[in-house]
């Protein structure tokens, strides 16, 4: 919502990943990481060396590196379509979006055995159990279903508008006080 006071969400469009009884995850899809390419990524993780970075498949060279959120924000995370799977270490979210964590799958993409679509994110955002529920009972959040175009899109900086928009709301008349019926 337009009134979150904390800087790290204002904007933010996330995809939830987990939601039980114990608490949820989510990566942040419209956040870019700053100062962070995917070809500086995979040369500091010794994936290519530097001079390939240039080499790199225009999707891949120009795939975001997102902020996915303030927990364990040095560890990535990789949302991607699920024609791509690593045993053991690929979870199926939903039925067109995977979640793989290893270094393995930056190895896949690097060399151009990866998925057809991706996003890489440093980090994730986590809330304990009910505390998700009580933010979207206080109006901190709307909630919309998935979407892989939306979550896949690299044009970032419209993806908060487009989900609106994707739930009927028009971004321009959204107000920061709501009130309760």
């Amino acid at each position: 919502m337009p009134g979150m006071a904390d800087e790290r969400f204002s904007r933010s469009v996330i995809y939830l990943c987990a939601h039980s009884a114990e608490g949820a995850m989510g990566i942040i899809v419209n956040k870019p990481a700053s100062d962070l390419t995917m070809p500086d990524l995979l040369v500091q993780l010794d994936i290519i060396e530097k001079d390939d970075a240039i080499r790199l498949p225009h999707r891949i060279g120009h795939m975001p590196v997102l902020m996915g959120g303030p927990v364990e924000s040095s560890r990535g995370f990789v949302l991607h379509t699920p024609d791509f799977h690593i045993e053991q270490s690929t979870l199926l979210i939903d039925e067109g979006i995977c979640l793989t964590a290893t270094i393995e799958i930056l190895r896949a993409i690097a060399d151009g055995r990866g998925p057809e679509s991706a996003v890489l994110a440093l980090g994730y955002a986590g809330w304990q159990a009910g505390q998700l529920e009580s933010e979207i009972q206080a109006n901190g959040w709307l909630h919309c279903p998935a979407d892989p175009n939306l979550i896949f899109n690299t044009t970032l900086e419209t993806k908060y508008d487009r989900a609106l928009r994707g739930i009927g709301i028009e971004p321009a008349m959204l107000s920061t006080t709501a009130g309760h019926a």
